[in-house]
């Protein structure tokens, strides 16, 4: 399968402290990869060292161009959308209004639509008058999920979407994820729940200390209670 991301021996910093340590890791076209791990060991730092949002060094290729070196808004043209674990949705504008944000530019038809959306999650429909900072936990999340996705990206990387929800919308999510999937998205997610990740992934990462210690399929992991049990269970 053709990896539409590549990272290759990517070190990471914050001001002297070194976070990641020599990081390999792809993403094939239209398949989802989930990047488990604990707390602390790395995985956001990952995403953020791809976006350009911490210091790095190594390779960061996205569909076979350079990244590292490049501005986050730079890099999110190039068509790498980027869902944080704080959600960031615009308190004060609609939801209708943070969708038209996300909104690809330049005449440039994309293959999301606002009513795509509106299908997807059905209570955005219907609070879509509504000012995201009133919105709850769950509605702010699925918000971003689809603002991101407005914006048509090739490849998506969500930071912890399922943090705090309700087992429904949990459910919703995954539903989510995979038709991203179906509609030849690739999507690196960083998740805890296992549960969730070895359902809707083709592959899983586990990192542990700034460095992958486990490639392989759901499968493989479930059949592998040492690596559960040394890098992931608490």
């Amino acid at each position: 399968m053709k990896p539409v991301l590549q990272l290759s021996n990517l070190h990471a910093y914050y001001s002297k402290s070194h976070v990641l340590h020599g990081v390999h890791l792809q993403v094939g076209e239209g398949e989802i990869v989930s990047l488990l791990g604990r707390n602390g060991v790395g995985r956001s730092t990952t995403v953020k060292a791809v976006m350009g949002q911490v210091q790095a060094s190594g390779s960061v290729q996205f569909k076979g161009e350079e990244m590292l070196g490049l501005k986050a808004f730079q890099i999110a043209h190039k068509g790498l959308g980027y869902v944080p674990e704080s959600r960031d949705v615009y308190p004060t504008l609609t939801v209708e209004q943070n969708l038209l944000l996300g909104e690809k530019k330049g005449g440039m038809k994309s293959r999301w639509t606002q009513e795509d959306m509106y299908t997807m999650f059905p209570r955005l429909k219907e609070r879509r008058h509504t000012a995201g900072g009133v919105l709850s936990g769950g509605e702010q999340q699925m918000l971003t999920l689809c603002r991101t996705l407005m914006g048509d990206p090739d490849l998506i990387m969500i930071d912890e979407p399922t943090e705090g929800l309700a087992p429904m919308i949990v459910a919703l999510v995954a539903q989510y994820l995979k038709t991203l999937k179906d509609r030849g998205v690739s999507v690196l997610l960083v998740e805890q729940k296992l549960a969730i990740a070895l359902e809707i992934s083709q592959r899983v990462y586990v990192m542990g200390h700034g460095s992958i210690v486990f490639e392989g399929s759901p499968a493989q992991l479930r059949a592998d209670s040492a690596i559960r049990k040394e890098w992931l269970e608490v």
